[in-house]
């Protein structure tokens, strides 16, 4: 039994999902990104469920430990609390995923790429001044762009992996 991400869903054969474990966030993703996909995979014996919200806040803890969390969707983060909640290995494509479970001393494996070889961690860097602080839990998430404002100088701060 493991962790499936989207990736997993949309690229592994019918056969290797049955009595695996995903997140019902993920349903809204899988039928938006192909929703012929997921009609089969209705019919799959799949243990979707919610992430109890005391894995969350580990999730949301080890993410920003590693400085993954500001990159992560919510979605993802359903995921991670699933795999560490239940302390099972999580199947996914997503550096940043992958990234956080080493961190922590987890297990993940990949679903078509090579994987993650080292770990790495984030931190954020001021672009105006170049001061730098670590990744807070209450960091701002999104895909791209800025993850916060200086507190010195008020520049955007980026994200840039700690040497």
């Amino acid at each position: 039994m493991r962790v499936l991400d989207t990736a997993a869903l949309l690229h592994w054969p019918v056969s290797e999902l049955a009595g695996n474990i995903c997140s019902q966030s993920q349903q809204a993703e899988l039928e938006r990104v192909s929703p012929q996909r997921w009609m089969l995979i209705q019919a799959i014996d799949i243990d979707w469920r919610a992430p109890d919200s005391v894995w969350l806040a580990e999730a949301k803890r080890c993410a920003a430990q590693s400085g993954d969390l500001p990159r992560l969707s919510d979605v993802d983060l359903d995921i991670l609390a699933l795999a560490l909640g239940l302390n099972i290995e999580l199947v996914t494509d997503d550096y940043r995923l992958q990234n956080t479970m080493k961190s922590s001393g987890k297990q993940s494996t990949s679903v078509d790429t090579s994987g993650t070889k080292q770990v790495w961690t984030w931190i954020r860097r001021c672009t105006g001044c170049r001061h730098t602080t670590e990744v807070p839990a209450d960091v701002a998430r999104s895909k791209k762009g800025n993850v916060g404002e200086c507190d010195r100088c008020g520049a955007a701060l980026v994200l840039k992996k700690k040497r």
